[in-house]
């Protein structure tokens, strides 16, 4: 069955935090939830939909940059259902992404390759943001929670992995000599177990790396991912801080922002492990554990951990999920694709 594989691993995370609800104790999460101040949990759970708006206007000035036109309403379901997909495929945050472009693509006509550029540079903005926050962490951890040496080895290594991966990713796509030369290897690989001529699909998929490199030259070029989309990045980061900050305050503690941009860079990573769809139980227990590490007293830690991530991965999940049945077959039927690869892998 398609849904077979992350049914699966959602289960095994559901049962991680059902374990950690159990050693931390229900009663003592129980306790704190009852004293939560429900003005602060509202205004967190507002803040994530101003975060997803921000990141849907950020979306449209890409989208804008590439001379395709479409109403900022019709983004905001297609980013949900972007969201959910990541979600729900262990992907490392990126299932996703394809559906967002094939939906933008469906709705404006547009090539394919040029509304999947206008993703991956939404992608790619979140990455200068993210090592900003990265290094601040890294820093804030040595001089004032004083890591062991090896946890911070780990970091840094982990660190400088993902910058690795990022730079060899974007260089991919703006150097034409070394985006060939991958399609071309990977359809070698695929030749020796395809028995059929795959001569025309290779210079058709040339062509479409070649038009979609094309596409992310012009966004690099164009002002406005400096002077608009980058600062909404930064924005949108400092949003999903404040987000967890506010949640904090509903139970009465007040976590110092370091603290909070140091959990969140490490979780963000883990969340890209494919492992369990949105990381479900794995970023949560890290969670748990960093802020009970930096002093939150574990039954605030676990309770403000599950209100956090109610909000930001299950509300938003539930949301593109009721979103779905009025995206269209083709969409599903994508979507559907997605999760038949990821069973395969």
């Amino acid at each position: 069955m398609k849904y077979k594989k992350i049914i699966a691993l959602l289960s095994i995370g559901i049962l991680i935090l059902i374990a950690m609800i159990i050693i931390v104790g229900p009663q003592n999460i129980e306790s704190v939830v009852k004293n939560a101040n429900l003005y602060y949990v509202a205004f967190a759970i507002i803040l994530q939909f101003v975060i997803i708006g921000v990141w849907t206007i950020r979306w449209k000035v890409i989208i804008r940059t590439l001379g395709i036109s479409i109403k900022n309403i019709k983004l905001i379901p297609m980013m949900f259902i972007g969201l959910t997909v990541n979600n729900i495929t262990p992907s490392g945050r990126g299932g996703g992404e394809p559906v967002r472009a094939y939906m933008l693509s469906n709705e404006t006509n547009a090539p394919f390759q040029k509304t999947f550029a206008t993703v991956l540079g939404d992608k790619t903005l979140d990455t200068l943001p993210f090592f900003v926050l990265a290094i601040f962490s890294i820093l804030y951890l040595i001089y004032s929670v004083h890591l062991d040496s090896v946890t911070l080895g780990i970091l840094i290594l982990a660190l400088i992995i993902f910058t690795l991966i990022c730079i060899f990713l974007i260089y991919i796509c703006i150097n034409q000599k070394v985006g060939v030369k991958v399609v071309k290897w990977i359809f070698r690989q695929l030749n020796r177990f395809v028995k059929r001529d795959l001569d025309e699909i290779e210079k058709k998929a040339v062509n479409a790396v070649l038009e979609f490199q094309m596409s992310v030259k012009e966004l690099l070029k164009n002002k406005n991912m400096a002077t608009i989309a980058l600062p909404l990045s930064f924005l949108v980061w400092f949003l999903e801080l404040l987000r967890v900050y506010i949640i904090f305050l509903a139970f009465g503690v007040t976590v110092p922002f370091g603290i909070i941009a140091a959990v969140f860079i490490i979780s963000t990573l883990i969340g890209m492990i494919p492992l369990l769809p949105g990381g479900v139980g794995a970023i949560d227990g890290m969670m748990v554990i960093l802020y009970s590490v930096a002093g939150v007293p574990a039954a605030i830690s676990t309770a403000a951990t599950l209100v956090e991530r109610l909000i930001s991965f299950w509300l938003v999940s539930a949301l593109g999920l009721t979103l779905l049945p009025f995206a269209g077959k083709d969409v599903l039927d994508k979507i559907n694709g997605n999760i038949l690869e990821e069973e395969k892998e």
